[in-house]
């Protein structure tokens, strides 16, 4: 208790000139503090019922809205891959033959000539250059380009992450009010899990995250999936590079994540375990929710295709033709 007065009575030191650019650690360390004093502020302030513990549930309620106000984001992304599916990708395929002869068409006026396969190799080369081009100008076109989509949503959820999982971390620490309640299986919100239950399932849920999207799968799109997968392998047995597929890099990603969030979940505080939790389970179900929505747009827009090719063409009418004033008069 004397070291705790000392410490409490010692002057704060704040640096004499802060530096221009950016935050100074100090003030970094306040705003830190802030944090955790309007997260006490609020638990105390919510009408929570008197069977709820107010801490636990708080962090539930905070982390929900704070991924609430992040959906927007996570739809714009979805947007942008939808654009891509529909409208760059189908316009780049309805360019590749015509590229292929335009290129065709250059090399004999420029009169290149070779045995077949130097031929082929230069059509190839010059072939991807023109593609690639045209692919650049698509994305940028329909506003789909990939890397802001695969990275700005996920990014966007990093700082909310690291300043929860900060602000927890530090009120977790003695001495805290969190000592005084529990939640589930944790006997008090400032010290890990002792029976693992909330770290399993925090693996599990994020596992689950991962794997979401082959649920609503169909057999033909789990055909074409494992075709795609046989496909790249024996490309990368023959020597050759295989498609990357950003996708599933994502998906072995988050698969040792999965993984690694179980250990480190071990020995994080409950407070904190808790927040990775519900964050991850809201994730399962936005995922779960756009998935589900994107498969049948997929379906709807095949059905449509289908139904387009197969339906026979419409007889042309006949029109009558307009006969004059006198043949009308002979006529009746």
């Amino acid at each position: 208790m004397l070291v705790l007065r000392h410490v409490q009575l010692r002057p704060r030191r704040l640096p004499a000139f802060p530096p221009r650019h950016g935050q100074s650690p100090a003030n970094r360390r306040y705003f830190i503090q802030n944090l955790c004093d309007g997260f006490l502020d609020l638990a105390i302030a919510l009408p929570i019922p008197p069977s709820l513990p107010p801490y636990s549930t708080t962090i539930i309620l905070t982390t929900i809205l704070a991924r609430f106000a992040l959906l927007p984001v996570s739809i714009w992304g979805k947007q942008r891959a939808w654009r891509m599916e529909e409208q760059a990708i189908p316009e780049l395929e309805r360019m590749k033959p015509i590229v292929s002869k335009q290129v065709l068409e250059e090399m004999k006026s420029k009169g290149i000539h070779g045995d077949k396969t130097y031929l082929q190799e230069v059509h190839k080369k010059r072939s991807i250059e023109v593609l690639s081009n045209l692919r650049k100008n698509l994305f940028k076109k329909y506003k789909c380009r990939p890397l802001p989509t695969i990275l700005v949503p996920p990014l966007t959820q990093l700082p909310v992450f690291i300043l929860g999982t900060i602000m927890l971390g530090r009120l977790s620490l003695d001495p805290t009010p969190f000592d005084s309640e529990s939640f589930l299986t944790l006997s008090t919100l400032a010290h890990p899990d002792p029976t693992m239950t909330l770290p399993i399932i925090l693996g599990v849920a994020t596992m689950a995250n991962v794997e979401s999207s082959n649920w609503v799968m169909n057999a033909a799109e789990r055909e074409r999936e494992r075709q795609i997968e046989e496909q790249n392998a024996k490309i990368l047995a023959a020597g050759g590079k295989p498609q990357i597929r950003p996708r599933a890099l994502i998906k072995s990603g988050l698969r040792v994540l999965s993984i690694g969030r179980i250990i480190i979940a071990a020995v994080a505080p409950g407070s904190v375990t808790l927040f990775w939790l519900t964050s991850a389970t809201f994730g399962l179900i936005q995922t779960w929710i756009i998935d589900w929505l994107d498969i049948r747009r997929r379906r709807r827009n095949a059905a449509a295709r289908i139904q387009t090719v197969s339906a026979p063409p419409r007889p042309a009418l006949r029109t009558r033709p307009k006969l004059s004033r006198s043949q009308e008069v002979k006529r009746s």
